[in-house]
């Protein structure tokens, strides 16, 4: 089943309650808390906040990079996904390109370690699907899941991207979480309303809901940053849901 919600990063103007109270109004399920501003590691009040908004968390979005972040930065990331009883901590391969990274074990072996320290807390580490990170194509990604055991991965299309790719990509990597938006060719400055994409969201949907596993689908980078856009386009995802 295919779970409907945002990345709270979307707004990052916005308080906890205020993005909660946004979700709920437009039917959505879930969230996955961002650490950056919404709920910061180590700070449990907002944690309880988050989850006073009655919806699912979907994961808690850190910022911990593995390989590059001090690894005692790890601890209060976890204790924090343990408050929101988070599924999945999303965690970044890295600071470089698989292309342009000179040794990939530093990234393996801190992944490894977040792996083995969060399953003992009950969750589990998910890739984010990023460029210049050990991500960034879908061969390194299969790499690295195959390198690490027990991680898993996020998946988020580039600017433009072509249907047949896309689709690969998820089928390839079965994400636990497909962050949703639609960009033109020019990627992160070239916003579309996800309408404008429908080529593309369409067939990824039934991609990832094909072998009916649970998956979270949460909207990021609504055009102008606007709620009012952000309405227009969770009116379009739950469209295609329930097509």
């Amino acid at each position: 089943m295919l779970i409907p919600g945002l990345v709270s990063v979307t707004f990052r103007q916005l308080t906890v309650s205020e993005i909660g109270e946004l979700a709920t109004e437009c039917g959505l399920q879930a969230v996955e808390w961002g650490g950056d501003v919404h709920v910061p590691p180590g700070d449990f009040a907002a944690a309880r906040k988050a989850l006073d908004t009655g919806l699912k968390v979907a994961a808690y979005g850190s910022y911990y990079r593995a390989g590059v972040s001090d690894r005692a930065e790890l601890a209060p990331v976890l204790e924090t996904a343990a408050e929101l009883d988070a599924p999945y901590v999303r965690v970044w391969a890295g600071r470089t390109g698989s292309e342009e990274c000179p040794d990939r074990a530093p990234v393996v072996e801190a992944l490894q370690h977040a792996v083995e320290h969060a399953e003992a807390m009950g969750t589990k580490i998910a890739l984010e699907y990023h460029q210049n990170t050990l991500t960034d194509t879908l061969d390194s990604t299969v790499q690295l899941l195959d390198e690490v055991d027990g991680v898993v991965s996020y998946w988020q299309p580039v600017g433009g991207q072509d249907v047949f790719s896309a689709v690969h990509e998820v089928r390839t990597v079965e994400p636990v979480t497909a962050h949703v938006f639609s960009w033109g060719p020019g990627g992160f400055q070239d916003r579309l309303p996800l309408a404008g994409r429908r080529d593309l969201w369409k067939p990824v949907l039934t991609e990832l809901g094909r072998d009916g596993i649970d998956r979270n689908v949460l909207l990021e980078f609504v055009l102008d940053d606007s709620p009012e856009r952000f309405r227009e386009d969770a009116k379009t995802l739950l469209g295609w849901l329930r097509q």
